[in-house]
């Protein structure tokens, strides 16, 4: 009898899930879930890689994650420990003869996987999946990363032209034996990974918590009970509040949610509400995210080096006294005091505010942009390596703006929090 294994990486949900669906083919299969302390140690900048917001945001998706599977009689087990000791461990107890997984393709991902596909016993196959795109990288004019454009709108306009959105897999059938193994369940808790326990701040414009189900009741919300999504383009360069937009990225970011999920559900708006520009929008973000992935692909690990893809030589020095007043909201500047404390409280800040934030670490203060792209890698609910690290080049000059714009946070201030809701629920009246 066959036995597959699906690892669970960063698409942390049933239905959709092309790696799940091919494992789901064997006639037994097992899930596992790695709390890998690699993603939990301290950076070079000193930051948790996995900060206390997002582990929280994990640890709430992996359970909603065991939840689903049981209800399909797929035992999940849950490992803190590293995969290259896990997955070997769990072939030779039950003969697993093929394994399934999302594919990364990033540094850190990399490497792990080799490790992974060196531990495992001859004969056992492990075969990986793209599944975290909008677009099928099969499916576009760029199946050759290496023509893949430095101008988003050139890859924007391609790609709608070209290319086409696969539909979304179903959820995989119940499996008939519900009690062939008794999953091992070793769910840590934070303190466990070196973290406190992130209280909940009533000012976040993230209050939502992690797993598919809460994904799906947010996307309900957003589009079919407030029908929010009619007005998305005109008001998602909002601050305040939980419905300026979607905030979709934190289940995007893990796979809780995907990206072609939320096209279908865009597509049927716009049959049954409204096609505007706001629901076009939302599907043109989407295509963003995936740029950054298709960038990525392309440069590999140019997306870290000093001088981004761009190879602009050697990077700004970094000063300690910056670093600490940038991160706590101490600098001379409210506005970017005001993203970087909420940032701080809750885990989320808005794509206005990460814009500014990092233009002013880069471009007014001339730090080191990779440390600014490590501490939104540790605080952010919604880290995503790609986007993350694309939008920080981006944003430092580095990478894929062909203008090298400086935002002047004076004027974006005015504009965008004219006045100062937003500062005011930030920081005290006297520091603006």
């Amino acid at each position: 009898m066959k036995t597959a294994l699906h690892w669970f990486r960063n698409d942390l949900r049933c239905a959709d899930n092309t790696s799940l669906t091919h494992a789901c083919k064997a006639e037994r299969v097992l899930a596992l879930y790695c709390f890998d302390p690699r993603f939990f140690e301290k950076d070079p900048y000193g930051f948790p890689r996995t900060g206390k917001f997002r582990a929280a945001f994990l640890r709430e998706t992996v359970e909603a994650l065991s939840r689903e599977l049981r209800g399909l009689n797929i035992p999940l087990f849950i490992c803190p420990g590293r995969p290259e000791e896990a997955i070997p461990d769990l072939v030779t107890r039950f003969g697993i003869s093929e394994i399934h997984a999302q594919r990364e393709w990033t540094r850190d991902e990399a490497r792990i996987n080799a490790r992974v596909i060196r531990s495992l016993p001859p004969g056992v196959a492990f075969r990986e999946h793209y599944d975290q795109f909008l677009f099928h990288p099969e499916d576009t004019p760029y199946t050759d990363f290496g023509r893949v454009p430095e101008v988003f709108t050139t890859f924007r306009k391609a790609c709608e032209k070209e290319a086409a959105v696969r539909p979304c897999l179903p959820l995989p059938q119940k499996r008939p034996d519900a009690h062939w193994v008794e999953p091992e369940s070793d769910l840590p808790g934070l303190e466990a990974l070196g973290l406190e326990v992130p209280e909940r701040d009533p000012r976040s414009a993230f209050p939502f918590r992690g797993g598919s189900t809460a994904a799906w009741e947010r996307l309900d919300q957003y589009f079919w009970k407030t029908k929010r999504l009619s007005y998305y383009k005109k008001t998602r360069n909002g601050m305040v509040g939980t419905e300026y937009s979607s905030k979709f990225s934190p289940w995007l970011a893990n796979g809780s949610l995907s990206a072609r999920q939320i096209y279908e559900q865009v597509k049927r708006y716009e049959k049954e509400v409204v096609r505007n520009q706001d629901t076009y929008w939302l599907v043109f973000e989407l295509i963003w995210r995936d740029y950054f992935k298709f960038i990525s692909l392309k440069h590999g690990n140019r997306i870290f080096h000093p001088g981004g893809i761009r190879e602009q030589g050697e990077s700004h020095g970094l000063s300690d006294q910056w670093l600490r007043a940038w991160t706590l909201g101490q600098t001379p500047d409210a506005f970017v005091n005001a993203h970087m404390t909420e940032l701080r409280h809750t885990g989320w800040m808005s794509n206005r505010g990460r814009q500014n934030t990092a233009s002013y670490w880069a471009k007014a203060l001339g730090q080191d942009w990779r440390a600014g792209a490590a501490y939104f890698e540790s605080m952010l609910l919604d880290y995503d390596v790609h986007s993350n690290w694309g939008n920080w080049m981006y944003n430092s000059g580095v990478g894929n703006d062909p203008r090298d714009r400086t935002f002047n946070t004076a004027l974006q201030a005015s504009r965008y929090d004219p006045n100062g809701a937003f500062r005011r629920l930030w920081l005290q009246p006297a520091l603006f």
